[in-house]
């Protein structure tokens, strides 16, 4: 099996494993398997513009994610099927300056999600100067949303004994 076919077998299973069941997100491969592209709903806070260039809230953004020929060499290529306000969303989304193979794609769904949230954004190579300069105005009501992408369903467990060691037992 060649390592691209191989790699995106793994971007599927790990993909499955990390979000199915999460409430904040669903992930539906779009084509023949393995895919190599995916339609995301993100049910996190997010911004539009209004009908008077405002600012506004909204609770759900589609973004397709299309994997290239020359994946992962390439970079994944998203886009939003409607218009989000973010330095780093314009035509397509900016998932990152500097595209490197070993990146996971479910970093990049989770990443994604931290991005609609407010929680990452870049305003030094924005996409969208306007949104770029209001995050920077209004940077201290930043970010806008708190839900952690893929972490439904995951729980740590810690088990601490409050008993002191003893030397030579």
């Amino acid at each position: 099996m060649n390592p691209r076919i191989r790699r995106l077998e793994a971007d599927y299973r790990e993909l499955r494993s990390r979000f199915d069941g999460d409430p904040s997100i669903t992930i539906t491969p779009i084509g023949p398997m393995p895919p190599e592209k995916y339609q995301l709903i993100y049910r996190v806070q997010s911004l539009r513009l209004d009908e008077s260039n405002s600012p506004v809230r909204s609770g759900m953004t589609v973004v397709t994610l299309t994997l290239p020929a020359d994946y992962p060499r390439g970079k994944p290529y998203a886009e939003t099927m409607d218009p989000v306000f973010h330095p780093n969303f314009g035509a397509y989304v900016c998932i990152a300056d500097f595209w490197a193979p070993g990146q996971t794609l479910g970093d990049i769904v989770s990443s994604i999600g931290d991005m609609l949230q407010f929680k990452k954004y870049n305003i030094r190579s924005p996409l969208n100067a306007v949104a770029a300069e209001w995050a920077n105005t209004h940077a201290a009501s930043l970010p806008i949303g708190t839900v952690e992408i893929g972490s439904f369903g995951q729980s740590v467990q810690v088990t601490v004994s409050l008993q002191p060691a003893v030397d030579g037992v």
